[in-house]
């Protein structure tokens, strides 16, 4: 190494893999239950889960963290380094993770396959084109866009009302240029012009949707109550009314299927499905959650961003759909973002702070106070930077246990697995804990009743506001029969409020619902809060330009 640390991408490249066969052997997979994407990926086939659907079930384990900040907290690491541990210490485990839009890869957020020495592999691949999962979404959705703008131009049968096209078209990049356009330009053979435009393929309803189905026909299902416009009377258009659920499906038929690839030591990873986690659910797919519970003993996946987001809408929204009941949660944290979110800013993270980090320590209790309340073991996992001194882990150490937390010191990055040990051990000994696994609210609450539910108790809002839009959208809900589908909130992830400029714990502030929108066939509505970007743009020095490949066909500079 020449005293220089390795990259991640370093590291990944220089990574012995097992062929993936051998992986599956790992969960008992047979080959022939393997549709091979090379030599280290693969899909899982359908005719798997008729086999091991009656296996018992493994422990879920969430890994979640605090809100996150530009100091980073490491999340996806964690998960990978504790699936790592978890093996390690002899337990047959296996993780999840979503997929990796290449608008983040080659914007400003870079690849999410994890890092240092708890990485998933190919990790160029799985950041790049992977098994072509995203794109098959993109087209579906697409697809969708063409047949419905066929049908206005056709003589609109359905009397839709082209000012009430709701749904946008698709793509996965990142390009403001594209988030306002119009349609049909060039007279009459080109179609009927309105406006519309771009979402990253990541925020379309049929990237939730898939995640959330579990066969092809729930697919056909959940696609056919996609509400796509709304017609001169008002009445809601779905994906059923123009007879298109059955030709997406076919599109996506490939894509939902669970992908399997490898960790760096060699644990069995299913990397699937990648819905927003402002906009959409955040986790990954139902199928990979379940294919991994029945085939190990240990199952570890993440949700994204803090846990307000991705760990309540993981619990209220996807373990309520799929009826799965989580064994522990691990809410990662770093001495260097708690700094940040008492008001140290991002070059003085390196140099000892205790009242900084004393500041910022109330937003992980307010993280732990929330998983707490889910009724489930809580293990909080600080992941460990060399300019951590002892007095600060000391003191973040103290505050955790001070509330009921298990708390473990994770050196995955570093270290791999032989960093997660204690963390792992710590893990298995929560999945022994009683449990008393519950919602946060009722399925037959009324939509208001279940925001101000996730916004006083999850965020710790005094109130909540509704404009005259987002009363006129849940008067529509409410006239359309959809009163008992579940809320999926859409919020800032830099702030537990809807105000990003808020750190720490906010409290006694008022969250605004700006307009509510509907998500019928994932089966929830999204209350949006503050102004949520569904196609993002590019920085002013984007990845894209350290990223090369060399005459060998080595991929330079991804993350």
């Amino acid at each position: 190494m020449n005293g220089r640390m390795l990259t991640d991408i370093e590291i990944a490249q220089a990574a012995q893999m097992e062929p993936i066969a051998e992986i599956g052997r790992k969960l008992g997979i047979g080959e022939e239950e393997l549709e091979l994407y090379g030599r280290y990926k693969a899909k899982v086939s359908f005719d798997l889960w008729e086999r091991v659907k009656d296996n018992p079930e493994g422990k879920l384990i969430l890994v979640t963290a605090i809100t996150p900040t530009p100091a980073g907290e490491g999340k996806t690491t964690t998960t990978v380094g504790l699936g790592q541990g978890l093996a390690k210490i002899g337990k047959k485990s296996a993780i999840a993770l979503r997929e990796p839009s290449l608008g983040p890869s080659f914007g400003v957020k870079g690849g999410a396959a994890g890092g240092g020495y708890s990485q998933v592999v190919p990790m160029e691949d799985i950041n790049l084109h992977f098994t072509g999962d995203i794109h098959a979404v993109s087209t579906a959705h697409n697809l969708l866009n063409a047949l419905l703008d066929n049908h206005l131009h056709q003589g609109n049968e359905l009397g839709i009302d082209p000012r009430r096209v709701v749904l946008r078209r698709a793509m996965d990049m990142n390009e403001r240029a594209l988030r306002h356009v119009v349609l049909g330009l060039g007279g009459k053979p080109h179609g009927v012009p309105r406006e519309s435009g771009f979402d990253i393929t990541v925020a379309s309803e049929v990237m939730a949707i898939l995640c959330l189905s579990g066969s092809i026909a729930e697919l056909k299902e959940r696609l056919s109550r996609m509400v796509v416009a709304y017609t001169y009377r008002g009445e809601p258009v779905t994906v059923g009314d123009l007879n298109a659920q059955g030709s997406m499906a076919v599109l996506l038929k490939d894509a939902l299927k669970p992908n399997l690839v490898q960790t760096l030591e060699g644990v069995p990873a299913f990397v699937h499905g990648g819905p927003f986690a402002n906009i959409a659910h955040g986790c990954n797919s139902v199928q990979a959650t379940k294919y991994g519970m029945k085939l190990s003993d240990y199952f570890v996946t993440e949700a994204g961003f803090g846990a307000d987001l991705g760990a309540e809408k993981f619990f209220d929204i996807k373990c309520r759909i799929a009826g799965l009941k989580p064994s522990a949660v691990v809410l990662v944290t770093t001495v260097r973002a708690l700094k940040m979110h008492g008001g140290l800013p991002k070059a003085d993270l390196g140099k000892e702070d205790l009242k900084s980090l004393e500041g910022g320590i109330p937003n992980m209790e307010k993280h732990i106070e929330n998983l707490s309340s889910y009724g489930v073991p809580v293990v909080v996992a600080i992941n460990r930077f060399p300019t951590d001194t002892e007095a600060e882990l000391k003191m973040v150490e103290e505050h955790c246990v001070s509330l009921g937390a298990t708390v473990s010191l994770s050196e995955v990055w570093e270290k791999g697995g032989e960093g997660g040990i204690d963390l792992a051990q710590k893990v298995v000994a929560a999945c022994d804990k009683q449990n008393t696994f519950h919602y946060l609210y009722e399925e037959n609450a009324t939509p208001k009743q279940k925001i101000e539910a996730i916004a006083k108790k999850i965020y710790g809002a005094a109130g909540v506001t509704y404009t005259e839009g987002a009363e006129k959208d849940l008067a529509a809900i409410h006239e359309q029969g959809m009163d008992h589908l579940l809320v999926c909130m859409a919020k800032t992830q830099a702030s537990i409020s809807d105000d990003p400029g808020k750190l720490g714990r906010p409290e006694g502030f008022t969250l605004t619902v700006r307009e509510v929108r509907l998500s019928a066939g994932a089966g929830f509505i999204v209350p949006i809060t503050g102004s949520i970007m569904t196609m993002p743009g590019l920085p002013k020095k984007p990845a894209a330009l350290k990223i090369d490949i060399d005459n060998e066909g080595n991929i330079l500079g991804l993350f």
